[in-house]
């Protein structure tokens, strides 16, 4: 019983020595800064005065705003397809007897292309010409006796209703055997037929399809937001996996006034000069559509925004103590238009201003120091420490001949922005100017523009 108490004083004493050695080392006054230096230095043989500094500013990378061309613009997928198209059928049943036309071979409008077997309608329109000219002897010889006092009126009206039977039956005669001949309802291109001379075609049978493709539309939708931009005469560009490396300019024909509801979009139009015939029908398309450009935007890397609570945030750097050091402060910016890699900004910045890309977290608070890192140098820079000197005077792109710091910060700053989708420079929009004539998507527009007649 006794050596158990004594177990229990001791377990007592112990914890509670630990917990004073614990709360002592905890809250011990901190060491001189002399008596520190005095330490290191006698422990590493080093002299008593050399203390070290305060701690060293955290390192960044940086960028600054730049001017750049923007545009405003949108992309989509779609179709092209002819500007007229059509499959011709023949309305009547009939067994082929003539083909006036080639797979594949221009026509122009109102040329004869299919002929079917008429010997019989003919025969129909011989015989009511007969008949006509019946009526007509007739009705003049009754005219002439009514005036001589031979016959009565009645007669004369009777001959003229005959005159008129006569005339409806050679017109309809003539409609029968029209509808055996098959022509081009437009200037156009032929595709392939199906049949041969001496197939007997029921109504409605397919005989080949007949293409308009000096213009070429091409349908695309766009999302319900953007309806307040497009309209119609703007400009878009037209580029297909079946011609890499060709654009084609493209003009708004006709907006959708009704808006998809499963997929909230709207149908866009748009016309292609294709006198050249270098697009078809069915091809895939991908279409930028234009809507404004703007030539002198303030343009950083897109790294740079740093988010916060829903609102964009930068870190600006200005004039420090030193020549190797900066002081950041942190900015809200309002983003515009995005292109790849480069973001716009339309409120907080601008030009020339120098940002931090790289190294944000580091920064704490507003007026930190911070050094600056040379891009492309993970050695030693200039200066012998792997950092830039900071000259808050150099202008990116204006290195001196002379090596200096301001040309350092010059190299170190990325290149000017280039325009958006600078590889359109490179393949101009392909046009048919050789053609000559008046662009067809030009007249097609006036067309649809000029004012309808109203119904009185």
């Amino acid at each position: 019983m006794a050596s158990k108490a004594i177990y229990t004083v001791v377990a007592v004493v112990g914890i509670a020595a630990a917990s004073g050695a614990a709360w002592w080392y905890q809250n011990k006054p901190a060491r001189p800064a002399s008596e520190v230096a005095l330490a290191a230095g006698s422990g590493s043989g080093a002299p008593a005065g050399a203390a070290s500094g305060p701690a060293r500013a955290p390192s960044v990378e940086v960028a600054r705003v730049e001017s750049a061309r923007l545009a405003d613009e949108a992309q989509a997928v779609g179709s092209l397809r002819s500007r007229q198209s059509v499959m011709l059928r023949p309305e009547v049943s009939g067994r082929v007897t003539r083909l006036n036309f080639r797979d594949g071979e221009r026509v122009r409008r109102g040329q004869l292309l299919v002929q079917f077997d008429d010997q019989l309608p003919m025969a129909q329109v011989q015989q009511a010409q007969a008949e006509l000219s019946i009526a007509r002897a007739n009705h003049k010889r009754n005219q002439d006796l009514v005036g001589q006092g031979f016959i009565s009126q009645r007669s004369v009206d009777e001959s003229s209703a005959n005159l008129q039977v006569a005339d409806a039956k050679l017109a309809l005669a003539q409609a029968m055997a029209s509808r055996l001949k098959i022509v081009a309802p437009f200037d156009g291109i032929t595709g392939i037929r199906s049949i041969n001379v001496g197939d007997y075609l029921k109504d409605g049978a397919d005989i080949v399809n007949l293409e308009d493709m000096e213009a070429i539309f091409v349908d695309f939708r766009l999302p319900e937001r953007l309806q307040t931009k497009i309209q119609r005469g703007q400009q878009a560009v037209v580029e297909t996996d079946a011609l890499p490396g060709r654009r084609f300019g493209a003009l708004v024909m006709a907006i959708d006034p009704l808006v998809d509801a499963n997929g909230r979009s709207i149908g866009i139009r748009g016309c292609i000069d294709n006198r050249q015939l270098q697009l078809r029908p069915g091809m895939f398309a991908r279409i930028t559509t234009v809507f404004g450009e703007r030539a002198n935007a303030r343009v950083i890397p897109e790294e740079a925004i740093v988010p916060q609570g829903g609102r964009q945030f930068v870190i600006r750097l200005s004039d420090g103590p030193d020549s190797e050091t900066k002081l950041a402060q942190r900015v809200e910016v309002k983003v515009g238009m995005r292109s790849p890699g480069r973001v716009e900004i339309t409120d907080g910045l601008q030009h020339g201003d120098l940002i931090v890309t790289a190294g944000q977290q580091r920064i704490q608070r507003d007026g930190m120091a911070v050094r600056v890192v040379e891009l492309g140098k993970p050695g030693p820079g200039r200066n012998g420490r792997g950092v830039m000197p900071a000259n808050p005077t150099a202008v990116a792109g204006a290195a001196p001949a002379n090596g200096s710091p301001e040309g350092a910060l010059a190299a170190a700053a990325p290149a000017p922005v280039a325009p958006v989708a600078p590889a359109r420079a490179a393949s101009p929009i392909v046009a048919a100017p050789s053609l000559g004539g008046v662009n067809p998507c030009a007249v097609s527009l006036a067309d649809s523009r000029s004012p309808r007649p109203r119904n009185p």
